[in-house]
């Protein structure tokens, strides 16, 4: 099935052997590492939107270093139930960053036997090159999650990771009885990192939100603890959050004394159903 659509007019986009093209003659090229750019000029604020070289590199230390692994092994667990007895399961990734997620999933539910079609797109091209380099079984595509560039009910399962929530994109591309994965982080996520950083550290609200088109089915938590042998995976852990650029410059030289730091992890992981219309 293809699943990506025109940016232009949003009908459903043709593969071909180098390229995509839509039944009204528009065509994207597939670059040389596999994914195709569906952002279109005039929804880039920048001239390379999203994630940079330097927040992507250090997510990419800290993810093969396997300080998250716990949190991907239970997506990939919670994946396999929600799709049990499909035939051949469509599952989205909303903002797939760097592919360390979505590529693991791929690779579970290959090696359990499921036939399933995964595909993810994020708003950096520097992200998107990354995932198509190791990741060369993923569809992948550069595009927005406010405008994605994915045909109507095309997901079974659609999940989204620490990326902003668009409910109305959302239910218009999972198909009806198919599910939401969010993942959101636990009020006690990086805690000590926080600590060590802010006077006032906080802890991140929890809170169960209903979406229009959704039913709320369970909140699975995952919780751990990892630490940080040097001062270079203390910083490459701090530069792959949102606190980076949030942070003044004399909150981040608290960073360089650690040389070592042992933080609370956590993800929530939010499961919904999209309701039949």
């Amino acid at each position: 099935m293809q699943l990506f659509a025109c940016p232009v007019c949003m009908c459903r986009l043709e593969k071909e052997e180098k390229r995509y093209i839509c039944p009204n003659g528009h065509s994207f090229d597939l670059a040389k590492e596999g994914y195709v750019h569906l952002l279109p000029s005039n929804r880039m604020h920048t001239r390379l939107p999203g994630d940079g070289k330097e927040m992507l590199a250090a997510r990419r230390r800290i993810l093969d270093a396997g300080y998250y692994e716990p949190f991907s092994d239970c997506l990939n667990t919670l994946i396999r139930k929600l799709t049990v007895g499909m035939e051949k399961p469509v599952i989205l990734d909303a903002g797939c960053g760097e592919g360390y997620y979505t590529g693991r999933l791929q690779r579970t539910l290959c090696g359990s036997g499921t036939d399933a079609q995964v595909a993810g797109f994020d708003i950096s091209k520097i992200a998107i090159r990354m995932a198509a380099k190791r990741y060369p079984g993923l569809e992948l595509a550069v595009g927005s999650i406010f405008h994605m560039p994915v045909v109507n009910c095309a997901a079974d399962c659609l999940v989204s990771i620490f990326a902003p929530i668009v409910p109305e994109e959302f239910a218009r591309v999972v198909k009806p009885g198919g599910t939401l994965v969010l993942a959101v982080a636990a009020p006690r996520h990086l805690y000590q990192l926080k600590e060590a950083v802010y006077e006032h550290p906080y802890e991140n609200e929890t809170k169960d939100t209903s979406y229009e088109g959704f039913i709320f089915l369970e909140r699975i938590p995952v919780r751990g603890e990892i630490t940080l042998e040097s001062a270079g995976a203390v910083n490459d852990l701090f530069t792959m959050t949102p606190y980076h650029w949030k942070t003044s410059a004399g909150d981040k030289e608290k960073l360089k004394a650690l040389g070592k730091l042992k933080t609370e992890i956590g993800f929530d992981f939010l499961c919904y159903r999209r309701q039949n219309t």
